[in-house]
């Protein structure tokens, strides 16, 4: 118990809220009929756990210093259980979107805690196998979620996707109190509260927008509010930044070419390589009358691809320039898209493999890396910060590219079909078409649209990829790191609190 316990405990954990970010994928279809839900409300299904994980990650870190590791992490189990019971029990889509967002506050103080609590017990070579095993159950946790969300949904109902985290929860929790020992961070800390809400505001209002913007188009008066009190949030956040004294963020690192570089990349990585899936399972399952468990299975393409090239990396390009393994990472992801827009009103899935392909090896190449980079643009100290940014801006990535890009997708479908068609089309309502429409428009138009968004999603990795190489250079020579130093990126606290890695 003493040498498993503690990183089962986590590793159950961690499976269970990076299983949730894309277990939904594919059951989306299906709670569009069963509530009633809108494209924006499946946008949100999908957002709402990706943008409060994203938001709260670095202030929920903090926190967990401050109140105790285990004593956070174990309270966000139990928020995750119960968010994740309200989900299945939901009667609507307003009540299923409010659950996911608690889901993801539950999610970042779970996140946020892996790492030190896995810090606090592990030393040296243990610590590296460690960290190792919850790697590959991260890893383990993406490339399964499509596939058990599909058998979940066609099997017992989409409902299961969140009943299935109870017993987990309850096992987590007990392993928890049971192996792992109490930690904090150093005394004299303390939550940077106002930066917490003004980033978590900024993150919520500019999603929002572009959400708005697919629903009202642009120039909507909703669209431009959204703008600008996420505009006046991310002000907020800058000011509070400058002057706290245990900031969040230190914003000088945004001097730091290579740090920007690294930021960019983690931004773009989630959005492009994965912001379009929700559409294109959709368009399999409504239009090409695939179930939810094939739906799934057609990404595993992707995955499989990611999962040896991870391994490949990991062995043959230990120590090559993170602007290479980003940088190129990127630049395969964005040409995976351009390869997968080729579909038109007579495509199937099929069309899709060599492009899934491409986005897989790039994600092979970008996703063991990416981290590194960030803790090489920065000198130790800020180790923890560095990595923990690097998290959050990958899940805000997510967030925005699953809006944006949905935005595109129904911008295109107006083209072929009238606004309200398109975004019920867009949204898995083609059965309710398919009698004012021909079957060969409805797929023309959803086709097009997903052209649309998969181009621009190309063209978004291609021009990330090229900040990247031009502004992550070589990293500064430094000492060789410890075994806890080695798990610093995936932290997400201050400066100073650096008495373990935090995820």
């Amino acid at each position: 118990m003493r040498t498993w316990g503690p990183l089962t405990a986590v590793c159950l954990g961690t499976f269970m809220l990076l299983l949730d970010v894309t277990i939904v994928v594919v059951a989306l279809p299906d709670m569009a009929r069963a509530l009633n839900a809108s494209l924006s409300d499946l946008q949100w299904v999908v957002d709402g756990y990706a943008l409060a994980l994203a938001a709260l990650l670095l202030g929920a870190g903090a926190a967990a210093d401050v109140l105790g590791r285990r004593r956070v992490h174990v309270a966000g189990v139990v928020l995750f259980a119960t968010a994740s019971l309200l989900c299945g029990l939901a009667s609507g889509p307003t009540v299923l979107v409010a659950a996911r967002a608690v889901q993801g506050v539950g999610a970042a103080a779970m996140l946020s805690t892996t790492l030190p609590l896995l810090g606090s017990v592990y030393q040296g070579r243990q610590r590296s196998a460690a960290l190792g095993v919850w790697g590959a159950v991260s890893g383990a946790a993406a490339a399964v979620g499509p596939v058990l969300g599909g058998l979940l949904a066609e099997g017992p109902g989409w409902r299961w996707i969140f009943y299935v985290n109870l017993p987990v929860s309850v096992a987590a929790v007990w392993l928890t109190l049971k192996a792992v020992p109490e930690s904090r961070g150093p005394r004299g800390m303390r939550v940077d509260r106002a930066g917490t809400v003004s980033f978590a505001a900024f993150a919520g209002g500019a999603t929002y927008a572009v959400v708005r913007a697919g629903e009202d188009g642009w120039t909507a008066s909703a669209t431009w509010v959204a703008s600008g009190l996420a505009a006046a949030a991310l002000v907020c956040f800058v000011l509070v930044e400058r002057r706290a004294a245990h900031p969040l963020l230190d914003l000088s690192l945004l001097r730091r070419p290579a740090f920007v570089g690294v930021m960019v990349g983690a931004l773009a990585y989630n959005a492009v390589a994965f912001g379009v899936t929700p559409y294109l399972s959709i368009w399999m399952q409504t239009l090409l009358g695939m179930s939810p468990v094939r739906g799934g299975l057609t990404l595993l393409p992707m995955t499989v691809a990611a999962m040896v090239t991870a391994v490949v990396v990991g062995r043959r390009l230990h120590g090559a320039p993170a602007r290479l393994t980003v940088g190129g990472g990127l630049l395969l992801i964005g040409a995976g898209c351009f390869c997968q827009a080729v579909l038109g009103a007579g495509s199937n899935w099929t069309a899709l493999v060599p492009g899934f392909v491409l986005v897989g090896v790039g994600t092979g190449f970008v996703a063991p890396t990416l981290a590194g980079a960030a803790l090489a643009a920065v000198e130790p100290a800020r180790a923890g910060m560095a990595g923990g940014a690097v998290n959050a801006v990958r899940q805000l990535g997510y967030a925005l590219g699953v809006a944006v890009f949905g935005t595109v997708v129904t911008s295109r479908m107006t083209g072929v079909l009238p606004r309200e068609a398109s975004h019920t089309l867009a949204g898995g309502g083609a059965q309710a078409l398919r009698g004012t429409f021909s079957e060969h428009a409805l797929r023309s138009a959803f086709a097009s649209g997903l052209d649309a968004a998969l181009v621009v999603a190309g063209c978004t990795g291609v021009v990330a990829a090229a900040l990247v190489l031009v502004l992550v250079r070589e990293p500064r020579a430094t000492a060789p790191r410890t075994g806890e130093q080695a798990a610093a990126p995936h932290a997400s606290g201050p400066p100073r609190q650096q008495a373990a890695p935090r995820a």
